[in-house]
């Protein structure tokens, strides 16, 4: 179909109306914004009336006509309803026009007359196609058709045949179908053949997050909603649903137990379900409560016919996969769920009595016998904690927790040890697994009738250790906890620990969160703590470390003394995490990263969620600095993607990922996740993160070519880091930065006074990465005086001390300042840099190479325009696509060098191809080779 030329720019779309849909509308918005129709498909209650409502509402303006029709199954037998729909409000506008046959045709089907379809077809379908063309003529038509499997036969019969026959016609589909059921391929032939098919799938936890919390549920905690997202498989329909009966529901769900299930869910799923015997159903109710249910373990649970019931069910689309197979699949986890939430208590002790003697594991058969047991009984109680300690070693803290729990519910308030011990050991675990909201309830729990001061005090720290970077809204829990502790001097290192946190977070005071962690260790050392212990020295050292202290190798030496407890050894709090830190700030890149790799891996198999988001983080950060900005910008996502997943370091998780944007990415993207850290640290009050998060901010706009706003934001960071008593340049490295931004903006002073503070604190720390930084950093300050020569000596020295210590991105950056001083003094090229920028897959350097390689060169004469001049219209992506067009590299080049999809590339540029109203990658290419014209 041609491109229309009066399809404007389509209005823009309101972004509280779907969630997580980017990648489905850039699609679909390419699509239509080019003339063409688009078909959204996918299984039932999975957003496609949504996306269809929101593209409607941002292109219904574009056109001149806009017909709907909203089928439904009910009046799916109703021959010509979809046109009677389609075209019933114009037809008056149109059948004036048309044929006597063709009108009289037309007049009938839409009134009901007798069987059109079979007297009169021809003529039937002629003048739906006449209409469609008339209605065309006077401007773009916007076909809007919802629920397209339950289109009457006739209408989609019809519709097909004008779809095929519209060539040329400013005419556009959008339409959504439902792909399960025998009306998805009669509905197919209702649309174009040429139609964008886009798939819209199942939302991501995050989203179906965001999704409650904009719909009115946002109070669930972070465990429950990763339990509807499960439950729902990520269908919309189907998390709203369980979202709703759970506000509902008198009573939550106990542990272990699915979410309760509403009518109209369990309906939609299990009505099949009548035709299975009464056996049969029993049957699936055992493998509903079974993790991995198999043949085999059927049958050890007492269901003799195992096989041929969940062959029958498998015919009924309850079960999934091949019948013979040994494994057990639900169609959908909410197909499991409704089966529970169905059956009567008595019907569910049942099963999971049958599965706590058959199954192998001894995990599954603790939490069985738990689920089929009522009131408390300590036999269950001990085997539920034995259970717990396993999962714990197995890395599954989250199991751990939910063990705990059920342990506590089955031990006898007298029992020894105690319900609340089993509580707070499960509030730990889930720490442990990054659910706070879980630990902080469960502490609050205990606190609201535990008198033991040991109880008390253990969860008052976990109260603070939920708060994560947020510690200042828990303020109050301090003074409350040092009355618990008392003279115990085990408890009050507890607690000082966590003041020590607070000083550094909240007051900015290393120097006080210092001498806070130095008394903790102490404290712990004499009540025999030696867990407390380390983990207070690791916080002593980093605090020492950030501060330019000279104690702080002897106090990382102390804190990786023997003993060790195993989960301190590898937290992110921990002793190995401020060795890690130090070494990279002391430029040994290879050590660093093979001590966060073994950090990493360790916290995996552990399970433990907080800790992997930051070492995922110091990785990027590692890579980053090595010049493996590829790897880099993946980790840094990583991080940032579960960070999001269970709310917990997400401003770090956004500050590392900006700076890999940066380097690797898109500047845009960059300045986006830099404000959201600066946001999140002001919110939380966390004065540690902040400056970095600025640092990471001033860095993207210096990118962006914003040296003034670049500098004021660096200043900033100096100003936060000498009120918090931090002196060593290595901790963001931000002050080349600074002093290149103040350069810019015409203020060379300045910069050479930030230079040569920050080179007396790196000459007495050791800092030699930082030095050679700093030294670009004069090298631009004596350019800018018009010392050339002495410029250039410092970069060579700067390019050495960077190539030697590996820093292969900071090495780059010094080659192109090296080339943008000319080739004649210096003897490097941009091609040269380009070269270096390529290596470390930096996209964003070597697009500023490439443009300051343009500037360089005189422009040829003629009324050519220079291909930059036309990419000044363009986004940054836009930007970015075009260029490496211009250099001949395919789409799925494209993708893989930016790390999107080749969708993604497609749509980009039907956008690039309107902006710069041009029809094809010839014409960027002619515009690279300076044949364009305006």
């Amino acid at each position: 179909m041609t491109v229309p030329r009066d399809f404007e720019e389509p209005a823009p779309s309101r972004p509280d109306l779907v969630v997580g849909r980017e990648e489905e509308l850039r699609a679909a918005r390419g699509r239509l914004a080019g003339g063409g129709s688009v078909l959204l498909h996918g299984p039932a209650g999975i957003g496609k009336s949504t996306v269809l409502g929101a593209l409607a509402a941002e292109f219904a303006p574009t056109a001149r006509t806009v017909l709907r029709c909203s089928a439904t199954e009910s009046e799916s037998h109703v021959p010509f309803l979809a046109l009677a729909d389609l075209l019933g409000l114009v037809l008056e506008d149109v059948v004036t026009d048309l044929p006597v046959a063709q009108r009289t045709a037309l007049e009938s089907a839409l009134t009901g007359r007798e069987s059109t379809l079979r007297r009169e077809g021809l003529a039937l379908r002629l003048a739906v196609l006449s209409a469609f063309r008339a209605l065309a003529a006077n401007g773009p038509v916007l076909v809007v058709a919802d629920d397209l499997q339950w289109l009457d036969p006739a209408s989609a019969e019809i519709l097909g045949f004008a779809a095929r026959r519209l060539d040329g016609a400013p005419v556009r589909m959008l339409c959504a179908l439902r792909t399960e059921g025998p009306e998805y391929d009669r509905a197919l032939r209702a649309v174009p053949s040429e139609s964008e098919a886009v798939r819209i799938g199942p939302l991501t936890r995050v989203q179906t997050a965001t999704m409650l919390d904009r719909r009115g549920h946002g109070d669930l905690s972070r465990a429950t909603v990763r339990e509807i997202h499960r439950t729902s498989g990520g269908n919309p329909l189907f998390a709203l649903e369980l979202g709703r009966a759970l506000a509902e529901s008198p009573t939550p769900p106990r542990p272990g137990e699915p979410l309760p299930v509403p009518t109209s869910l369990r309906d939609l799923v299990l009505n099949r379900l009548e035709v299975l015997s009464e056996e049969a159903r029993r049957t699936l109710l055992v493998a509903c409560v079974g993790a991995r249910p198999t043949q085999a373990l059927l049958r050890a649970a007492g269901r003799v016919d195992a096989e041929a019931e969940t062959a029958r069910a498998a015919e009924l689309g309850l079960l999934t996969g091949d019948p013979q197979a040994s494994a057990v699949r639900f169609a959908h986890p909410l197909v499991s769920a409704a089966l529970y939430a169905g059956a009567s208590a008595s019907e569910r002790r049942a099963a999971h009595e049958a599965l706590s003697r058959a199954a192998s594991d001894p995990i599954e058969r603790a939490r069985h016998l738990a689920l089929a047991t009522t009131g408390t009984d300590p036999r269950v109680a001990r085997r539920l904690a034995d259970a717990a300690s396993v999962a714990r070693d197995r890395g599954a803290p989250s199991v751990a927790a939910s063990l705990g729990l059920l342990a506590a519910r089955h031990t006898p308030v007298d029992g020894v040890p105690g319900p609340d011990d089993s509580r707070l050991r499960a509030a730990e675990d889930a720490i442990t697994a990054g659910e706070a909201d879980l630990a902080r309830d469960i502490a609050h729990d205990v606190l609201a009738r535990a008198v033991l001061p040991a109880h008390r005090v253990r969860a008052w720290m976990v109260v603070i250790e939920a708060a994560g970077q947020a510690i200042g809204e828990v303020d109050a829990a301090f003074p409350q906890a040092l009355a618990d502790a008392g003279e115990d001097p085990g408890l009050l290192a507890l607690v000082h620990y966590q003041l020590a946190w607070r000083d550094l977070v909240v007051q900015g005071d290393f120097g006080r969160g210092r001498e806070e962690a130095a008394h903790a260790a102490t404290l712990a050392g004499r009540a025999g703590d030696r867990r407390t212990e380390v983990l207070a020295l690791a916080l002593q050292a980093q605090a020492e470390t950030l501060a330019g202290h000279p104690d702080a190798p002897s106090t990382i030496r102390r804190a990786l003394r023997e003993p060790q407890d195993p989960r301190v050894a590898c937290h992110h709090n921990g002793a190995g995490a401020v060795r890690f830190r130090w070494l990279l700030m002391s430029d040994r890149l290879a050590e660093a990263r093979s001590a966060v790799t073994t950090l990493l891996r360790e916290v995996r198999r552990r399970g433990m969620a907080e800790s992997e988001v930051h070492y995922l983080r110091f990785l990027a950060e590692t890579e980053l600095r090595s010049g493996h900005c590829g790897r880099a910008l993946t980790l840094a996502g990583e991080s940032l993607t579960l960070a999001r997943d269970a709310g917990i370091g997400e401003g770090a998780g956004a500050m590392q990922a900006s700076l890999a944007e940066a380097a690797g990415g898109d500047v845009e993207r960059a300045r986006e996740l830099a404000r959201e850290a600066v946001d999140r640290a002001e919110e939380d009050g966390d004065a540690v993160y902040l400056s970095r998060a600025l640092a990471a901010l001033g860095h993207a706009e210096l990118m962006a070519g914003e040296a003034r706003a670049a500098a004021e934001t660096l200043r900033r960071v100096g100003r936060l880091e000498a009120g918090a008593g931090i002196t060593d340049p290595a901790r963001g490295r931000w002050q080349g930065d600074l002093a290149e931004a103040l350069v810019r903006s015409g203020e060379p002073e300045e910069a050479r006074r930030v230079v040569d503070s920050a080179r007396a604190n790196a000459l007495r720390l050791g800092r030699e990465g930082v030095l050679a930084d700093l030294d670009r950093a004069e090298a631009l300050v004596s350019a800018a005086r018009g010392d050339h020569d002495g410029a250039v000596a410092l970069l060579t020295s700067a390019r050495e001390r960077q190539a030697r210590l590996g820093h292969a991105l900071e090495e780059a950056r010094t080659v192109f300042a090296m080339a943008c001083l000319g080739t004649a003094r210096s003897g490097t090229s941009y091609e040269e840099a380009a070269q270096l920028f390529r290596r470390c897959r930096a996209t964003v350097w070597l697009r500023r190479v490439e443009e300051a390689s343009r500037a360089s060169r005189a422009p040829e004469p003629g009324p050519a325009v220079p291909p930059v001049a036309y990419l000044e219209a363009l986004a940054s992506m836009e930007r970015q696509v075009a260029g490496l067009v211009m250099e001949g590299a395919t789409n799925r080049e494209i993708a893989g060098r930016l790390f999107v999809s080749v969708k993604t590339v497609e749509a980009t540029l039907t956008r690039v191809y309107r902006k710069l109203a041009i029809r094809s990658r010839v014409d960027l290419v002619r515009l690279a080779a300076g044949q364009g014209r305006r």
